[in-house]
């Protein structure tokens, strides 16, 4: 059966059961996928999941339900249980689902060449025993996905995508003796994967050389106050922040930031932050079924918009703009990684930040990972327990550079951001 027959069959069952509003959503995805476990090819496998998902809203009540099992007394069944638990949800006039919208995205990859995985896993593991063979590949993967949804709702949307894509994910530590590096990570999703060395893609060949330098490790020393230079790792953390911001958890509670700065500068103005909803892996369609059209959320440093779900506008007030899952370009600058590095007396080459949610204000102490100290431009050796403070909003308006250089994960493309003013522990 299509996912269109079944969709509808789901749609056509929650009518009956007595929703007033309904959102439907049958997937269908196939993974073909080359494991690696302590440096070695571990498992071959193709697997295919099926899953419906189901919202409903009756008398402003609203639940929701997920079901691997698509067959139509399971799904009879699981649209009653839904109904009853539909009945003990709270009253809330937000909930909604979305009206008239339609469209159809075939994107990336549509078939799987599985010799081609396996000839970027041999790359991979090539790559590791000749240029770093103290770095423990403790687990990796080379896969093609093919995602096939569509999404109907009682108020006449129909949206369908055939999303394709390769991905590679790498996780391990280095090891000398009894000396080991903390671990290490990188990955993403890519519609090309033969254009170039496994490697090459998601900086992968330098985050392998990087650990490896990373097995000896010593502290920074003294307390003092710095800059910071994020690999697009790190830069991410600090994008994510910003998202959620924007989003409707922060919104909705009242506690963003930026609840009022649309139109106002909030970040340097060499930050320009845009959509890429057709990004590998990423369709242009948000969770609660609208078409996603392009965002731009920074221009030169300025907040063009936030971006409320339809329940978090119906909630707050604020015009709802739809976003994909994921899907964000931080526009490349005009300075050489090198050079961010030589603009720094003193400071950190920053891999990973760890730490917990920031308070409400922005502010976060946690330690840096994967990452190098900085003195008098010069990149020196690894460090270990070493402590950065500060405060994310700052941090967005204390972007001093920009590199030419970014890494694409397909998720987000990301460059190198140089940052002043972190104090150091």
């Amino acid at each position: 059966m299509s996912l269109q027959n079944i969709a509808e069959q789901a749609l056509a069952c929650m009518r009956e059961q007595g929703f007033e509003h309904a959102q439907v959503s049958a997937s269908r995805t196939v993974m073909d996928e080359l494991n690696v476990n302590h440096n070695e090819p571990s498992l071959m496998r193709s697997t295919e999941m099926q899953r419906l998902s189901l919202l409903g809203i009756v008398d402003g009540r609203m639940a929701s339900t997920e079901l691997a099992d698509l067959a139509p007394d399971a799904m009879r069944a699981a649209v009653a249980g839904l109904f009853a638990d539909a009945g003990s949800a709270p009253q809330d006039a937000a909930n909604a689902v979305s009206s008239g919208q339609a469209v159809r995205i075939e994107q990336g990859p549509q078939q799987a060449d599985v010799p081609l995985l396996a000839a970027k896993v041999g790359e991979l593991l090539e790559f590791r025993a000749r240029e770093t063979p103290k770095m423990m590949v403790d687990e990796a993967s080379a896969r093609h996905t093919l995602l096939r949804s569509h999404t109907l709702t009682t108020g006449g949307s129909d949206l369908s995508c055939s999303l394709g894509w390769y991905a590679i994910d790498l996780f391990g530590t280095a090891r000398d003796g009894k000396q080991s590096s903390s671990f290490n990570e990188t990955g993403g999703f890519t519609d090309q994967l033969a254009d170039r060395h496994a490697v090459e893609h998601f900086g992968i060949g330098e985050m392998l050389r990087d650990t490896e330098q990373q097995i000896h490790t010593q502290p920074l020393g003294g307390r003092f106050t710095g800059d910071v230079v994020l690999t697009p790792n790190a830069v991410s953390a600090l994008l994510g922040w910003l998202l959620g911001q924007l989003g409707d958890t922060q919104l909705i509670a009242g506690s963003s930031l930026y609840r009022h700065s649309v139109g106002q500068a909030i970040a340097s103005p060499l930050l320009h932050l845009r959509s890429r909803f057709d990004a590998p892996g990423v369709a242009a369609i948000s969770a609660d079924a609208f078409a996603a059209a392009p965002v731009e959320l920074l221009r030169a440093g300025q907040l063009m918009t936030l971006t409320p779900s339809l329940y978090g506008s119906r909630k707050t007030g604020l015009p709802h703009v739809p976003v994909a899952s994921a899907g964000w370009d931080l526009d490349a600058g005009s300075t050489p990684r090198s050079e961010l590095v030589a603009g720094v007396a003193r400071g950190a080459l920053v891999g990973r930040l760890s730490m917990g949610n920031p308070a409400a204000n922005g502010d976060f102490s946690g330690v840096i990972k994967n990452s190098f100290a900085i003195v008098d431009g010069q990149v020196g050796p690894a460090l270990s327990e070493v402590m950065i403070s500060g405060n994310m909003a700052q941090m967005l308006r204390d972007v001093v550079a920009v590199s030419r250089e970014r890494i694409d994960t397909g998720s987000v493309r990301l460059p190198w951001l140089r940052i002043g003013n972190l104090h150091f522990s």
